[in-house]
């Protein structure tokens, strides 16, 4: 069974991905977490965007590991690094390149072939999963997201709500005009205002369309 979980940053995609994922007993992947982590590692290495050569070798060797709640990108621990104000800016940068997006793409699609998987992230319902056998698209105003948004980043710089807000407007605004993996909803994504409803709730509603099919 391929749950697929879409939606903007800051809706409560990954905390209600992983309950969603317990509770079935499936693998939890957050694409946005790989995202971060590449896009980290890029910039550590000092491979810019332009870089053709260095991106191709880069992403051609990269391997994830994910164990439990860990990301690991070359046997690297970036749990805690891609939380950071940084890694969302980053990621939304590195993102944007086609040849990113197609070799995570591809590694997120063999992840769905082995087994029962929970995928979240930006583009899992249109581009990614578009046959999974659930999608659900969160959604939530930019207000609620810019106050979780900043209970979750381990941030320093003590940006305020409205700053937050901005950047979130921004990264929407990014991430739906794009020409490569735009960000909309899919015509057959069942849509949750989680602003509207507790964590508990959406798993709720999300594990009752689930079991309504018997599955």
């Amino acid at each position: 069974m391929v749950v697929a979980i879409d939606g903007p940053s800051g809706v409560g995609k990954s905390t209600v991905s992983r309950r969603v994922a317990k509770e079935l007993g499936a693998r939890y992947i957050d694409t946005g977490a790989m995202y971060r982590a590449v896009a980290l590692g890029l910039s550590d290495e000092g491979i810019k965007v332009d870089n053709v050569k260095g991106l191709d070798v880069f992403l051609n060797a990269m391997e994830f590991s994910f164990e439990g709640e860990l990301v690991l990108l070359n046997d690297v621990d970036m749990t805690q690094k891609i939380r950071e104000a940084e890694a969302g800016e980053l990621a939304s940068k590195y993102a944007s390149l086609t040849k990113v997006r197609r070799r995570l793409v591809e590694m997120q699609r063999d992840y769905a072939k082995s087994g029962s998987v929970v995928m979240e992230g930006r583009d899992i319902t249109t581009v990614v999963l578009p046959k999974a056998d659930f999608k659900f698209f969160l959604t939530a105003s930019p207000e609620v997201r810019a106050k979780r948004r900043l209970a979750d980043e381990k941030s320093t710089d003590n940006r305020n709500i409205e700053e937050v807000a901005g950047d979130i407007n921004a990264r929407d605004e990014r991430d739906s005009t794009r020409k490569d993996s735009p960000l909309k909803k899919a015509e057959d994504a069942i849509e949750i205002d989680t602003g509207l409803l507790s964590i508990d709730g959406v798993v709720e509603k999300i594990m009752g369309q689930i079991k309504e099919r018997g599955l």
